[in-house]
């Protein structure tokens, strides 16, 4: 859609153009057109092939041109990282991989946008960020030591007017009126150069930090309500500025804002103008505009970019050099920009879509002559927790381990390298000098509000000692392990991983309350059960198991040891009936990286484990077992299935996970005669009871 849209944008811009060149031509006529542009190629969604030259080009001078030549700085984009998994490094095109891994930012216009909390910023935006932040620290040294006047500039461009505001608070800070309008709601920012405002809360003289949305600024039209709320405190401060720069009173309050915001974005980076001081851009668009700011030395995108004209629109912006002058040998010194987030491609060639053949669908559907074999389960949609002991303890275990690796974090050493000249390496080694004690109270805030503060209730502070000794017991006790270079402990409080933090602490101690652990599932109140009679869907995969013993025709796999567990559940004598939880719409409510997210186990098997009803066991495959997948069957164990066995009216219910496929046969057995041996020993302990 990102890429529909920019095409149709591009060909009304186009068509505009042409328009008004036919219009001057019947009035009063035009012998000749000489186009002078920038990009004489096709670009994305043209019908032609992306990047080939128009067939009047007489000449084409290219960016490429430009680098090799050293009229601009070399850009160096990231070659190399640390994720061994990726095929390609994770920041040279970051967007796509926030895509691929399920990360979501607000759309264009998202409601509440005020309300939009910065420090949910997905973790390889905070490492990019923290990665680029620190090597920021060490040119501006440099500028500073060869007595350079104007600071380096850092941008980051977004895709929306939303998601700039969020990246805009996270790196600058923000300073809001709480919802009681009693206290403040304030943070100084994460990235100390960048900061606009002080230990106190309150902002600084002059910003660091400039939001700007340049496409708005461009059009000359008004500015968004939205994008003026956003930079109503940074416009107020800036007519002070003019005014102590000795602007009149009545020209400072004439001017407008956007002039105002256009008059700082011109002059970033020119000694004695409003844009001096600016270390920091976080822009919406910032593509097509001349902009000569020649002291740019980071870029981050946070965008979808569909063509490679947008690249290097958006790496342009970084290209102009400090200094022309010429070194002893009549060359220009080398000059850089380290650039992220964009999938510039030095060697980029004309791409041509090719159409894709339609895949083969399969029916699949619960068959009515088997409605014997039909499974019935809860629809939970919540867990309420009953705290019936003052005092909180935890009780830890192999699960409540949490390992942070760059593949949580994002890549934390990447290597930038320039089409010629050096690399350089980045890290975002500043976060290794947070204290265990700062990382401990601010983990155990998270837990104390997020899990044990009920909303409308006064807040039950006497619990918070004991919270922060069973987090800092987490820690202390090796529980939270890192791996990988440049991975440290504060990482965890970036805050999708410490909601699995915190998530795995909580657990701990509802496993501490022992069997009745106070928690009953809250069932969906408009359907609260579901059946494998409303199976009915189409597929197109391919890898299929034919049933006997499930209410549904057949089990779609996802995987090879799918459907060798579909064969053990069928040979199984003790397998009454099984479903494959696929348009089954089986979810297990669980809490990861401050979202509420559905958890969908594989199966669902009834077996007779020597009781009058049979044993619903939930079954999960899994050969990797990552963190949120450790989330989820902590969750399974410690809440939704004493949850539900607490309502006495679904049956009883078990879980088990299988994560070796050659041992999956006897992993099930052992399970299932377990449970048949529990059952037994059940059986003797009452009649000995009644002989007594």
């Amino acid at each position: 859609p990102a890429d529909r849209d920019e095409a149709k944008k591009n060909n009304e811009a186009a068509r505009l153009w042409i328009s008004g060149i036919e219009a001057l031509k019947r009035k009063v006529g035009v012998r000749a057109v000489y186009d002078l542009s920038a990009t004489p190629f096709f670009l994305s969604g043209s019908g032609y092939a992306e990047g080939t030259l128009f067939p009047w080009t007489v000449s084409d001078f290219s960016l490429m041109d430009a680098i090799e030549s050293g009229i601009v700085k070399l850009p160096r984009i990231p070659v190399d990282d640390n994720m061994l998994e990726a095929d390609k490094p994770i920041y040279r095109d970051l967007w796509d991989h926030l895509k691929e891994q399920g990360y979501s930012l607000p759309k264009m216009g998202a409601k509440k946008s005020r309300n939009l909390d910065p420090h949910s910023l997905p973790s390889p935006i905070r490492t990019a960020l923290n990665s680029l932040y620190d090597h920021y620290k060490k040119v501006d040294e440099q500028w500073r030591a060869a007595g350079i006047k104007t600071p380096p500039v850092f941008i980051v461009v977004c895709n929306n007017t939303s998601t700039s505001k969020l990246v805009y608070e996270w790196i600058a800070g923000y300073a809001r009126e709480s919802e009681d309008f009693e206290t403040d709601d304030w943070h100084p920012g994460h990235l100390e150069l960048f900061r606009n405002f002080d230990e106190y809360g309150e902002r600084l003289k002059r910003p660091n930090t400039l939001l700007i949305d340049s496409a708005q600024l461009e059009s000359g039209e008004a500015l968004d309500k939205d994008f003026r709320k956003f930079a109503e405190p940074e416009i107020r401060q800036f007519k002070r500025e003019m005014l102590e720069r000795g602007v009149s009173q009545k020209e400072a309050e004439n001017i407008s804002d956007a002039d105002l915001l256009r008059e700082v974005m011109n002059t970033v980076g020119k000694p004695g103008r409003l844009g001096a001081n600016i270390r920091c851009v976080v822009s919406v668009s910032m593509l097509t505009e001349g902009w000569d700011t020649n002291t740019v030395t980071h870029i981050l995108g946070l965008r979808a970019f569909g063509t490679q004209l947008l690249c290097e629109q958006v790496v342009g912006r970084a290209l102009r050099r400090l200094s022309y002058d010429q070194n002893d040998k009549g060359l220009f010194d080398e000059e850089d920009a380290d650039i992220m987030g964009i999938p510039f491609d030095f060697t980029a060639s004309p791409v041509v879509a090719r159409p894709a053949r339609p895949k083969p669908v399969t029916r699949v559907k619960a068959i009515r002559e088997r409605e014997a074999l039909a499974i019935r389960f809860p629809r939970v949609i919540g867990y309420r927790k009953e705290l019936r002991n003052e005092h909180i303890k935890a009780e830890f275990n192999e699960d409540s381990r949490l390992e942070i690796t760059p593949a949580m974090v994002g890549p934390t050493k990447t290597v930038l390298a320039p089409i010629v000249g050096k690399d350089n390496e980045m890290s975002p080694d500043h976060l290794g000098e947070m204290r265990t004690s700062e990382i401990s109270y601010n983990l155990a805030k998270i837990l104390f509000f997020s899990r044990y503060k009920k909303p409308d209730e006064p807040a039950p502070m006497h619990l918070f000692p004991s919270l922060q000794r069973v987090v800092r017991r987490w820690l202390d006790e090796g529980y939270l392990t890192c791996t990988g270079p440049s991975v440290y402990k504060s990482m965890v409080l970036y805050q999708d991983i410490s909601e699995k933090a915190v998530e795995l602490i909580d657990m701990a101690c509802q496993r501490a309350m022992g069997a009745d652990r106070g928690i009953r599932a809250l069932l969906d109140p408009y359907n609260p059960h579901g059946s494998t009679h409303h199976v009915s869907f189409n597929t197109t995969k391919t890898l299929f198991h034919e049933t006997r013993k499930s209410h549904v025709n057949l089990v779609v796999c996802d995987s090879s040891w799918e459907c060798e567990l579909s064969r053990v559940l069928e040979a199984h004598e003790r397998v009454i009936s099984y479903v494959k939880n696929q348009g089954l719409h089986f979810e297990v409510p669980y809490r990861t990286g401050s979202d509420n997210r559905k958890y969908i186990p594989d199966f669902i098997a009834r077996v007779d484990d020597g009781h009058e009803d049979p044993l619903n066991l939930i079954i999960e495959v899994k050969g990797r077992r990552g963190p949120n997948e450790q989330i989820k069957a902590e969750t399974m164990r410690t809440k939704w299935l004493p949850g539900v066995n607490a309502l006495q009216s679904y049956g009883r219910w078990d879980f088990i996970e299988l994560r070796d496929v050659f041992e999956m046969e006897s992993d099930l057995g052992r399970k299932i005669e377990e449970e048949f041996a529990a059952r037994l020993q059940e059986a003797v302990d009452s009649r000995k009871k009644e002989a007594s």
